[in-house]
């Protein structure tokens, strides 16, 4: 059985910054996070072994320092937390800051606010939070609750996969002949090239091993992608998870992770699938 890596995989620069960020900040006194740094168990318990607390961000932290996770939030839960007394540090993904910027700039032309994305997740609440109409699209049935506007401004979350933001504009733009349509790309380049890379792993292999968080988004995607090519997609979160009766019978196996998932993590999961062949 032939183990095939994806050529992009794994951890982004958004995600291993605010690790490396979270660590040191855990170093220099207590901390706690507002919500799930990542969406990633391992990572979690391992800042979690480092003293760091994880609370919802509406509840009472027990410590004075804590951290906006790489998700990022509204401004306005950005100000109340700066007028709270505590010290705040902001873990917040750049490319995550951008579809911020983008959505602002839409709303000030003029443009009425839409959001491609899942609307529960934390991404999505922080990007919607400062607008009160903003609307969020997840798939083609909710376009048909759109609000009618002469103008849409349209960015997505950052782990969505672009073919699937760009087929969604276009419905939109369908449903809405008359309305004036501007589209910003907020598609991060981390999760275009683990998409496009995983493109690549399905034209070769037989299965696919996907490894990631359950609750990630842009991992929960990859697997959605392989699933929708009609290739047998195995989503796992540790490499004690894979099971030798899975790949009888199979010759490829493409390996990949989302933008959440730790290297090694990703190369536990390639010595196992070896130690399979033997």
């Amino acid at each position: 059985m032939k183990v095939v890596v994806a050529e992009h995989f794994g951890i982004c620069f958004g995600v291993r910054d605010a690790i490396a960020q979270a660590q040191a900040l855990a170093r220099a006194a207590p901390l706690t996070i507002l919500g799930e740094l990542v969406h990633n168990p391992i990572v979690r318990e391992q800042l979690r072994a480092r003293g760091v607390r994880e609370e919802a961000f509406d509840n009472t932290t027990q410590t004075s320092r804590v951290m906006i996770t790489a998700h990022g939030t509204s401004d306005k839960r950005r100000d109340a937390l700066n007028k709270s007394g505590l010290v705040v540090a902001d873990g917040t993904c750049p490319l995550v800051r951008y579809a911020h910027e983008q959505l602002k700039r839409l709303v000030q032309a003029g443009y009425f606010p839409v959001v491609i994305g899942l609307a529960n997740h934390v991404e999505v609440r922080g990007l919607v939070g400062d607008f009160a109409d903003a609307f969020v699209i997840n798939e083609s049935a909710d376009i048909g609750n759109l609000p009618a506007r002469p103008r849409y401004g349209i960015i997505s979350q950052t782990t969505q996969p672009i073919d699937r933001v760009r087929a969604l504009v276009s419905e939109i733009a369908r449903a809405h002949p008359s309305a004036e349509i501007r589209f910003a790309d907020t598609v991060c380049k981390p999760t275009k090239d683990r998409q496009l890379a995983l493109k690549k792993l399905i034209e070769v292999a037989d299965v696919i091993v996907v490894v990631g968080g359950r609750q990630s988004n842009n991992t929960r995607q990859l697997v959605e992608t392989c699933r929708a090519a009609g290739k047998r997609a195995l989503h796992i979160e540790r490499p004690e998870e894979l099971q030798p009766e899975w790949f009888r019978g199979v010759r490829v196996v493409g390996l990949t992770g989302g933008t959440s998932t730790l290297p090694e993590t990703v190369e536990a999961v390639r010595q196992r699938l070896e130690e399979f062949h033997d």
